[in-house]
């Protein structure tokens, strides 16, 4: 059961990966996607049923929170969208992450802009950052909670230290943070979920194609990317080895096949297996993969299956 009252309001544990309609913008995104193709594929996640959105200005710079402002300009209200600050860029193009107070502030209001709202329901601090105490972007944050231009304060990737300092400051509600069958976040920080009945939001559910064979060993090795698709040219992708990741997904396959499950199915099941874990972000490109996702929420390995897939389990 969701433990946040946020999470509760909605019908599926299910959150669309903003990323996934970056289009050509650059930043972190993956793939080309058409502006018409973005919205149209974000009005069909609404029509089947998703109603939050995820966002960050660095994906796509703008392109992302630009598109989910177009396709729910008419229908603000019944979705709810989340965004970022931290990640910024400069008129180079090269990622400068940052919690500034002043940029924060900065990257608030573009957001509002891009996004065409004038409320963000859920605003998260992107990233820690060793040379500003959080407590100082949590300020603005709270501020502009009071003024009501954000209904809620996150935050992704952070420390259990960050957390407390951020506490002093204002109501956190909502952990986001990477959780996947490779990928298992810092104990201490779902410790502190569980204590202070916050929401967490996974990302990276599938690996970023790992975990459903979308990326393969001849995909990487092919370099079979967009160019404006981040695992192309991003280093913290680049220079990681995954050879043991592709072997492990090959045999979890064929064990989950005998068993009647799919991939899809056990990305999904193994991060709702967890009982912080109130909504899982997906980043689906296509109506087909939002389908997909969907149809494998009502048919989930059972825990018993999930306890004998930890043996394909490489960090």
């Amino acid at each position: 059961m969701p433990s946040s009252n946020i999470f509760k309001q909605f019908s599926l544990p299910l959150s669309f990966g903003g990323a996934a309609v970056s289009g050509q913008g650059g930043g972190y995104g993956f793939g080309d996607i058409k502006e018409e193709d973005a919205v149209s594929l974000l009005n069909y996640s609404f029509d089947r049923g998703i109603r939050i959105f995820d966002s960050a200005p660095v994906y796509g710079f703008g392109m992302s929170e630009y598109h989910i402002g177009k396709a729910f300009k008419q229908n603000r209200e019944d979705v709810f969208i989340t965004s970022k600050s931290g990640v910024t860029w400069h008129d180079s193009m090269r990622i400068n992450m940052t919690n500034d107070p002043k940029i924060t502030q900065k990257m608030l209001e573009q957001s509002l802009k891009d996004l065409a709202s004038e409320y963000i329901d859920l605003y998260f601090i992107h990233w820690p950052d060793k040379h500003v105490d959080i407590r100082k972007p949590m300020e603005v944050l709270a501020k502009a909670q009071a003024e009501g231009k954000i209904s809620h304060i996150g935050l992704c990737n952070t420390t259990s230290d960050d957390l407390s300092k951020a506490q002093e400051i204002g109501n956190v509600e909502v952990i986001q943070a990477e959780y996947n069958f490779f990928s298992r976040y810092d104990q201490e920080v779902l410790k502190a979920v569980d204590k202070s009945n916050m929401g967490f939001m996974s990302y990276g559910t599938f690996d970023k194609g790992v975990l459903t064979k979308r990326v393969t060993a001849k995909r990487e090795s092919h370099h079979e990317y967009d160019h404006s698709d981040c695992r192309r040219w991003a280093p913290w992708w680049k220079q990681v080895d995954r050879t043991q990741r592709f072997l492990s997904v090959e045999k979890l396959e064929r064990f989950l096949q005998v068993r009647g499950y799919s991939l899809v199915e056990f990305a999904l099941g193994f991060n709702l297996s967890h009982p912080q874990v109130d909504s899982l972000l997906c980043g689906m490109r296509t109506h087909a993969q939002v389908d997909s996702v969907l149809e494998a929420l009502s048919h989930l390995p059972t825990d018993e299956i999930l306890q004998e897939c930890e043996q394909f389990y490489v960090s």
